[in-house]
């Protein structure tokens, strides 16, 4: 008697239904995983953004004081990166003694614009309105323009400058400093500065201590440059008016500063103006060099 073996089959998946189940399950495992990523992914952003748009003004000020060397000074900054305020201050840089507040406070705000920032400046006593500063970062670099006012851009008091230290704290400046311009560039690359534009630095009723004068005149530094030409901006000083003649030329650019100049004094007012000349530059008969760089 010949017996047949049954051959046992197992059940498979379609016909059970497993294989619908497990499949399902993976789905939802990669659906909770895509879910809990992108989760995670959203809370990063948003804890991003929220800091971005709280960073304190406090940190504004210590990046200008690293970059000015400590020279020019945000005191008592409030508010944050985007809009805030603080006192300008000029001092002679690390451990000086020397420090001169501007009066009331500085305001900025600072707004996204296509490759860069827009920032936007108001200070009551020394800004003509608001004033637009354009802020493009780069790869190295860092640009900005300084968009026109009508009439002139600012104007300090010259005292302020004694915050500088020597020889601004000795000649103890009177007058006005003001910045007039169509509108100019400032661009910093790997530690070489670039000007392109044109700016007029002008110094009106100047006057001083060092001297018995009322006033000693009025002066205009002008600076122009073109970064298309790659070289250095030049500088030139020149007399509008007054008893003390001033006058020169030089260069601003990727090797730093240089100026060769002159003061002289009218004969009649020479004896008035000695203390002055014998500081600010190398005395040569009746003239005052002055060189820098």
């Amino acid at each position: 008697m010949i017996r047949h073996k049954r051959r046992l089959f197992a059940p498979t998946a379609a016909g059970t239904g497993l294989g619908e189940s497990t499949f399902a399950e993976a789905a939802w495992d990669r659906s909770r995983s895509a879910t809990l990523r992108g989760a995670v992914v959203g809370a990063c952003v948003g804890a991003v953004v929220a800091f971005m748009a709280n960073i304190p003004a406090a940190w504004v000020a210590h990046g200008v004081a690293n970059a000015t060397a400590q020279r020019l000074l945000l005191a008592d900054a409030r508010g944050s990166l985007w809009s805030g305020s603080a006192v300008a201050v000029l001092t002679g840089g690390p451990q000086s003694r020397d420090a001169s507040a501007l009066p009331g406070r500085l305001e900025w705000a600072l707004g996204l614009r296509a490759y860069g920032f827009d920032l936007k400046v108001q200070h009551a006593c020394c800004l003509n309105g608001s004033v637009t500063i354009q802020v493009r970062p780069g790869l190295g670099r860092l640009g900005f323009t300084v968009l026109p006012s009508p009439g002139w851009i600012g104007q300090w008091p010259s005292s302020w400058l004694g915050g500088l230290g020597t020889p601004w704290n000795t000649l103890q400046l009177g007058g006005t400093v003001r910045l007039v311009s169509p509108g100019f560039k400032i661009e910093s690359a790997q530690g070489r500065l670039w000007i392109d534009g044109r700016a007029d630095i002008e110094l009106l009723g100047v006057s001083s201590r060092m001297t018995t004068l009322n006033t000693l005149g009025n002066y205009r530094m002008s600076i122009s440059g073109d970064a298309a030409q790659g070289g250095a901006s030049r500088l030139q000083l020149s007399t509008q008016d007054g008893a003390l003649q001033l006058s020169g030329e030089g260069t601003l650019g990727p090797k730093g500063l240089t100026f060769r100049g002159e003061a002289r004094a009218e004969a009649a007012d020479e004896p008035a103006l000695n203390n002055l000349l014998n500081i600010i530059g190398r005395r040569e008969g009746a003239r005052t060099v002055i060189s820098i760089g």
